[in-house]
């Protein structure tokens, strides 16, 4: 069963071929098989996953089941989650048991989905690699000497891996789609506002954004399916109907114009993730779309944009974990200053000190206006570049990341060449765009990631145009050889 798709599980459970149960324990004896070795998940909640699996199982006999109900996901470990621990993957919240489930969490419950686990990630999700994790590296199944990508390498390792079917990420700068194309599965961002907030840990506001991990893009039609919506709890929510992703997949994508960004292909850009994607564009092309070459002249600010808005915003969200409410506290203060900051330099590991220092340099009196006021009319130049090139094309395309997976501990002590990784993602969230990465092939033996990128509220059109790629192709099919 593990070599299934989403879509041919949820067919078999309808079926009666197998049953939740069955799939579930197949799920948890995988886990327990591969996981020792790839550390994909903090939290697996055996009991928990069993209980609704037979309560799934009821369903479908009643035959009340909606497509996700019974299959196995997992939530990455950002996500609140009542009754079970939800640690953002730092020491700051090691014994942190959420009283209450993000609605993301509410949704896939109310589907009838399992949950099977919490995944690894970066800590507070600060990271392009899931080397900040305080339970330690995730490894990519296809090399477990190099990254997964991050933050969400947890989820994207698990699904590569075969350990479950789908899992839930969330992209800050990237976070769904970098690791997404590091371990060749299909992962999408949707537009901001798009799924709620409510109950994700709060990295950066304006920018995080929950987005489903599967193999393929049906599978992530499903999802985000039952993601999307708009929620009163969540204020950036977005009021706005939620269509049938599915029934769109296979419309048919000749006369379709993809925008090609000239600065998407400049230096940086290895030249095996060149022609992966000259490759898919061929592929395209074949299918009876028109490539047009386009250009986005802010892309180089977007990096520097980034490294100033969200450290800012992680300043602000972050500054709530202070030893006295919830989370890691200090053994014995001797006052209240020795609390904070005892509690918070043993609490938080390196690069969310990094951020929360930078952030806090750049709202400081004298300095807002000089930093953080500037990177937000930078944001606003970079989403001006992406709604003109929509006047001219549907849907733009380029590599998702500039290399296939480094290794492990490569990039950790230069943080500059670190936050690079994510140049080709960060301006669709700045721009709050929709943006998807689906795999292209592979590099020395390591998965290429092709991003595509659409307008606001498009996910429909890029799943479709993911979906009728994948048709054509076998990339998504394609595992790490110990795992399928």
């Amino acid at each position: 069963m593990h070599d299934k798709t989403l879509t041919e599980l949820a067919a078999g459970l309808r079926a009666g071929d197998f049953s939740s149960e069955e799939l579930t324990r197949a799920c948890l004896e995988r886990i327990a098989e591969h996981d020792g070795t790839l550390n994909s998940f903090i939290t697996v909640d055996e009991e928990h996953a069993l209980a609704q699996a037979r309560a799934a199982d009821a369903r479908l006999r009643q035959g009340e089941a909606g497509p996700l109900t019974g299959i196995p996901v997992a939530q990455k470990d950002i996500f609140c989650t009542d009754g079970v621990l939800t640690t953002c993957a730092s020491r700051m919240l090691e014994n942190f048991i959420a009283p209450y489930s993000a609605t993301v969490v509410e949704k896939f419950d109310a589907a009838g989905a399992v949950m099977i686990g919490k995944t690894n990630m970066d800590e507070f999700a600060m990271g392009s690699s899931n080397e900040t994790s305080y339970y330690g590296p995730v490894r990519n199944p296809w090399n477990p000497e190099t990254v997964p990508g991050g933050s969400s390498g947890g989820s994207a390792a698990a699904v590569a891996a075969r350990l479950v079917p789908a899992a839930t990420g969330t992209d800050t700068g990237g976070s769904i789609r970098q690791p997404a194309a590091l371990c060749g599965v299909t992962g999408l961002k949707p537009t901001y506002g798009r799924v709620s907030r409510w109950g994700m840990i709060a990295f950066a506001s304006s920018l995080d954004q929950g987005g489903p991990i599967a193999r393929s893009a049906e599978d992530a039609a499903l999802l985000l399916g039952v993601m999307a919506g708009f929620d009163e709890r969540d204020s950036t929510s977005i009021d706005r109907p939620v269509p049938d992703y599915t029934a769109t997949l296979n419309d048919d994508i000749r006369g379709l114009k993809i925008g090609l960004p000239k600065e998407y292909f400049g230096e940086g850009l290895e030249a095996g993730v060149a022609q992966a994607v000259e490759a898919a564009l061929d592929e395209y092309r074949r299918l009876g779309a028109e490539i047009v070459e386009i250009s986005l002249p802010n892309t180089h600010l977007a990096v520097p944009a980034y490294y100033v808005v969200a450290p800012a915003e992680c300043s602000s969200n972050l500054s709530r974990f202070d030893g006295v409410r919830f989370g890691h506290r200090c053994e014995e203060p001797e006052d209240l200053e020795d609390l904070y900051k005892r509690s918070r330099g043993e609490g938080f590991g390196a690069e969310v000190k990094r951020r929360i220092m930078i952030g806090t340099y750049a709202l400081s009196a004298g300095y807002y206006d000089a930093y953080y006021l500037k990177a937000q009319k930078v944001r606003r130049l970079i989403r001006d570049d992406f709604l003109r090139a929509f006047e001219q094309v549907d849907v733009i395309m380029g590599p998702t990341t500039p290399a296939p997976a480094f290794r492990l501990g490569e990039k950790t002590d230069d943080p500059i060449t670190m936050y690079l990784s994510d140049i080709y993602t960060i301006a669709v969230n700045l721009a709050g765009l929709p943006g998807m990465s689906i795999p292209a092939g592979f590099v020395n033996g390591l998965p290429v990631g092709l991003q595509l990128i659409g307008n606001h509220f498009d996910e429909a059109r890029l799943l479709n145009v993911a979906h009728r790629y994948q048709q054509v192709t076998d990339h998504h099919l394609q595992g790490p050889a110990p795992y399928v």
